[in-house]
């Protein structure tokens, strides 16, 4: 703990003297950069019109602005990404979820009769395998419930079963991301539900003007999230049962609640347990350190992620994970208010966090939006990790409306366009207006995922968006070789969350983890994406897996979807 409050006290002597308060100019070198990211939803077979919340309060019932999650998985497990699309319409109204299995390079609307056309209050989904038998499950968070439905498909036909009484999941709150992870090192994935507050439909607020708006979480008191631990296989059939137990107040989750709106579960000490993190909407965020005894303390402040580099807490939605500056640390992005600027927090000694966002250039774009979805990723394999944001306002714009949306005149006010920042030796630069597909129009996004649907080695992006469809975006970015690991765990039958990949060629090393659980309500291709430039060969591919042992990997080829197993590498000695 001494050693972390020194770095924190070096961190804010170095605010102070001016070393993260430069002048920033925005960057012009990305002016000339032609557009990759093309808009296929359609082309391919995707309809689907997102609902706002159908309620008596109506237009401003609180849920209807915070939007609704999509997940990319793969479902029937043939080696091609789904994809699942949330509803907010309100239970018995007809707006329910819809499945699309991917056929031939486009998607199908397999949804009726699948048994995750259900629909309700549709917030966020988690996506992962909880009884050990080879097939992704999904849990849908929804205001008032979540649901866990589990994957019952033998072939190509979706079959999946609402299992949530029978898995003792209940929580009867206000739940908005989610995330599976194995805490306890058994084998089995558990759960944490994150919950944003305790709002009364009943209470009115207004925005600018004094005329009604969205009321915001400063006007509720925030909730507790929940922790579910798996209970495992039980009857002793080699197959899990799909039953939680509620260990929110034993691990210590129930000591601090807030208004919880984005998650990610990782190492964030170095110790090889899982943490976790949370942001919080207005208020500190929480970082539950994992004590590896079934308890957690909260140590967001001590370790630099409660508040930014001011000392403020901002409007902490979604979240994005990646090693920006090469050190072998992942760093982490949090979106805030259009009025507000997002922070990234870097990370370095191991397990302590210093806001660099004036240093990196994300506060230098060509505009600003209230970000939700975010995403850390190579979109143009270079190297490097780049950064996507997807933006929506939630109290009304007062000046001039959005150019070109199409939405209904109630949401005109809220539309802002979706960025892309580009990075260039760790410093980003706003490709935004080169993207006239993705960031020419304003809308109300939301949900962010990212996953490669047609394998080509380029990471493609699905956004959803309140009263309007989704946008699948497909990267045609100029071919640079690239590497994709899917690591799996052989002796629970399902991939390894909570794994760390490093992939080292020459003297470059670059770090990926496995955990589909970011950005905000989403869930993403669970494999580890490394772009590589003009690297023609690395040297070897070293996983940390969640259960502590390192392997190495030799002789991985480049420009393809590999799969490594636990177990068929050779033993590393471990380096923490």
């Amino acid at each position: 703990m001494r050693d972390i409050l020194f770095a924190l006290a070096l961190a804010i002597c170095a605010f102070l003297t001016g070393c993260n308060s430069q002048k920033e100019v925005p960057a012009d070198s990305t002016q000339n950069r032609s557009s990759v990211l093309t808009e296929v939803s359609a082309k391919l077979g995707i309809q689907f019109q997102h609902e706002p919340s159908h309620h008596a309060q109506k237009d401003f019932f609180m849920p209807r602005c915070v939007g609704s999650g999509a997940a990319f998985l793969d479902f029937d497990d043939d080696g091609f990404l789904d994809i699942y699309l949330l509803q907010n319409g309100g239970e018995g109204t007809g707006f329910k979820n819809q499945l699309f299995r991917q056929v031939d390079g486009k998607f199908v609307d397999v949804s009726v009769g699948s048994g995750l056309d259900v629909d309700g209050y549709g917030m966020g989904v988690a996506v992962g395998d909880v009884n050990n038998d080879g097939k992704v499950d999904v849990l849908v968070s929804e205001y008032g419930r979540s649901r866990l439905f589990l994957n019952q498909t033998n072939g190509t036909t979706p079959s999946f079963t609402d299992v949530t009484q029978k898995s003792q999941i209940r929580n009867p709150n206000w739940a908005t991301s989610t995330c599976f992870f194995d805490y306890d090192r058994d084998g089995w994935l558990d759960l944490v539900l994150v919950n944003y507050v305790s709002y009364d439909p009943a209470r009115p607020c207004s925005g600018g003007g004094g005329k009604q708006d969205f009321c915001g979480p400063d006007a509720f008191p925030g909730r507790v999230s929940k922790l579910f631990r798996n209970l495992g296989d039980q009857d002793g059939d080699g197959v899990g049962d799909a039953v939680f137990e509620d260990r929110t107040i034993a691990s210590g989750f129930g000591e601090h609640p807030g208004p919880g709106l984005g998650v990610f579960c990782a190492d964030f000490d170095g110790d090889g347990w899982q943490d976790v993190f949370i942001s919080n909407d207005g208020q500190p965020n929480h970082l539950w350190m994992n004590q590896q005894d079934g308890t957690f303390k909260e140590e967001a402040i001590t370790r630099g992620l409660g508040y930014n580099s001011m000392g403020r807490s901002e409007a902490d939605m979604g979240i994005a994970i990646g090693d920006v500056d090469s050190n072998g640390l992942f760093d982490i992005f949090v979106t805030h208010l259009t009025t507000e600027t997002h922070t990234l927090w870097s990370q370095g000694p191991k397990g302590v966090f210093i806001d660099k966002t004036a240093s990196v250039g994300v506060s230098s774009t060509e505009w600003r939006g209230t970000g939700f979805g975010t995403a850390m990723a190579d979109l143009d394999n270079d190297g490097d990790l780049d950064l996507v944001l997807v933006n929506g306002r939630v109290t009304r714009e007062t000046g001039s409306p959005q150019q070109g949306t199409k939405l209904d005149e109630f949401w005109v006010p809220y539309a802002e366009r979706d960025q892309i920042l580009l990075n260039n030796n760790g410093r980003f630069e706003d490709a935004s207006a080169a993207e006239s597909q993705f960031s020419e129009v304003g809308t109300i996004s939301r949900g962010l995922a990212c996953g490669d649907y047609d394998n080509d080695g380029r990471i493609d992006l699905l956004v959803t968006r309140i009263a309007g469809p989704i946008g699948l975006y497909h990267n045609t970015a100029s071919p640079q070789n690239w590497l994709q690991i899917r690591a799996i765990l052989p002796e629970q039958n399902r991939d390894a969350y909570g794994a760390e990949v490093y992939v080292q060629a020459g003297d470059q090393r670059w770090m990926r983890w496995v955990n589909p659980g970011y950005s905000y309500l989403c869930s993403n291709d669970v494999r580890a994406h490394f772009g590589l430039g003009d690297v023609s060969s690395v040297d070897h591919v070293e996983v940390l897996w969640p259960t502590g042992e390192r392997e190495r990997f030799d002789g991985v080829p480049i420009n393809q979807c590999v799969t490594l197993a636990k177990g068929t590498g050779l033993p590393v000695e471990n380096k923490q």
